[in-house]
Formats: structure tokens, sequence, C-alpha cells
């Protein structure tokens, strides 16, 4: 069908209650959340540097996260990369505005890593990371820790969710003011290569350990599952642009809530 009209509810009209719980739906190609957060769009990127004006973005996790890296500094041209010569897959990377005092700066996680070989004393564990973090109300902490994990036993990720989660508790605790947003895993596609040891299966039972491990926390979860889920555009275990760009709109939304930049 080309078109779908919606039409409101008459009175006395039987509710059906729905067993699945979705976060949200696209639409006009942007993400409506159905907990009723507001969002706003970040296209200007002027907004994007008003935003974060004075703000310090940590960014820990695998290439899903350095996606996000990589949208802000091609998106923002204040926001410039320093080479640090750093391998291109793992980092670290740093980018700075020094002029609206704003700092970018990603890193991968620890071990388990499949996609390229990392020197031994750029292994850096996020627990560690966390704990080296000051924290504070001008300090945003972005983690996605999920893909890498999905070839090993349930475990192993749980385990290092554990560390991580204690590590959050601690910098909560130093900072509460402190922003910490989880990614959670994305639906990927499957090819007659990756499919032999990877299914979105495996994702799917550590996005469930993700959500119950952090349940409870003063973190923020971006839903990254039902935002691919729900997109019209093809799986990939890095969301294309356009989801990306919904992604990174969220979590402004949440550094700068509607009507406070």
């Amino acid at each position: 069908m080309d078109h779908v009209t919606v039409l409101p509810a008459e009175n006395g009209q039987a509710k059906v209650k729905s067993i699945y719980n979705a976060a949200g739906y696209y639409f006009h190609d942007t993400w409506r959340p159905l907990n009723g957060a507001v969002i706003q769009k970040f296209n200007d990127s002027s907004a994007i540097t008003h935003c974060l004006k004075g703000k310090i973005v940590y960014m820990l996790g695998d290439s899903t996260v350095r996606q996000w890296f990589e949208y802000l500094t091609a998106l923002v041209p204040n926001l410039k990369q320093l080479n640090l010569y750093s391998p291109k897959n793992t980092g670290p990377f740093m980018a700075v505005d020094s002029g609206n005092n704003i700092l970018v700066r990603y890193r991968c996680h620890g071990p388990p890593i499949r996609f390229t070989s990392v020197l031994s004393s750029e292994l850096h564990y996020v627990a560690n990371e966390l704990d080296g973090i000051q924290g504070g109300p001008n300090t945003v902490v972005l983690v996605s820790v999920w893909s890498h994990f999905s070839t090993f036993p349930i475990e192993v990720y749980i385990r290092r969710l554990r560390h991580i989660r204690r590590a959050v508790v601690r910098l909560l605790d130093r900072e509460p003011a402190t922003l910490v947003v989880i990614r959670t895993a994305n639906l990927q596609k499957l090819n007659s290569e990756n499919s032999l040891f990877n299914s979105d299966w495996f994702s799917l039972q550590r996005d469930v350990v993700l959500r119950a491990m952090f349940r409870g926390l003063r973190v923020q979860l971006l839903d990254a599952w039902e935002m691919t889920l729900a997109h019209h555009l093809p799986h990939d275990i890095h969301p294309p642009r356009a989801i990306i760009r919904n992604m990174m709109d969220m979590i402004l939304c949440r550094i700068c809530p509607v009507g406070k930049i």
C-alpha cells in the first residue's frame, strides 16, 4: 500500500494490548520515541556546537560508537580531529573545538576484538577508562560493548558488563551529574560468510543481558535495536547515516533538553 490513513479512536472502542513493547517509530525519517520524550533535530552544525559547548564527550567501545565520532567530526567543521597516528579502526581518536571548549574522544574497548590487530598497549578496558574520568555536569560518556562478544560464551559478556557496571556506579557516585548513555546492540546483515559464526539471535541474547545489567542505574539507554529494526533501510552492523543521525539527535537532546539550548 502506498498510503496508510490513521483515524482517531472512537468513544467506547475496545483497546488492544500489544505483546510487543516497541520503543518508537519513524515518521518522515525521524525517530519518535513512545516514552513521550521530545526529540529535536540537530541538522545544523551550529546547533550541535552550541549544545556541546564546554563539554567533554567520551566514546568508549566498538565501531558502532565510533560511528558517532565520525558523524560529529564530519558534520561540525570546527571540531578538528587531531592526528594521533592511530590505527583507522581502533583509535584512540580525539577531536577538539578550542574556540567552544569542546573535546570529543574515542577509544576502543579491550579484548576480544575481531576487526584488526591492535597494539597491546592500546587495549584499554572500558571499566578502567571510566575510573579515570572525573565526571560532572559537563561530561558525557557514551558506551557501546556488544558485537565482538557474540562469538564467545555469554558468561564472558556478563563478566565484562559487571566490571563496566561497577565502574559506572563509581563514576556516578563521584559526580552524579555525569550523563552516561549505554548503546544497545543492533541488527546486522548476515551474508554467507559471517552467518557461519554470527547471527541476530546471539546479538539479541547479549542485548537482553545488557538491558538487565544496567536496569535501575542513573544511565540513559539508547535503543539501537529498535531504531534499526523499525527503519526501512537494510540491516547493517554499522547502521546507515540516516539512523546514526537519529541516534545523535537522541543523544544531543539528552545533553541539551528542549528549551535549554
